[in-house]
């Protein structure tokens, strides 16, 4: 997929982020097929940032495990492209 395409496609797959810039969702990518490397290295070089992951108290009796300690990363939800990124 060449880099217009690959704009194309984040722009139809995104909506507006309250910075100004544009969020896409890492599952909507996914969706897309088996260009997700390409389309990652793209919003990569394109000043595109994973969306900081809002922290969350832990929940009950066994939450520090679920939520905490000694989990591994998780891969980030969405995409934030700064504005005029898609333009």
């Amino acid at each position: 997929m060449d880099d217009d395409g690959i704009r194309v496609l984040v722009k139809r797959l995104s909506r507006p982020h309250p910075s100004g810039g544009d969020v896409v969702e890492r599952a909507a990518i996914l969706a897309e097929g088996d260009d997700f490397p390409s389309i990652m290295h793209w919003i990569d070089d394109h000043a595109g940032v994973p969306e900081a992951a809002k922290a969350s108290a832990p929940k009950g009796l066994h939450g520090a495990r679920l939520d905490g300690a000694g989990a591994p990363p998780r891969a980030p939800l969405r995409y934030v492209l700064p504005a005029g990124a898609l333009a």
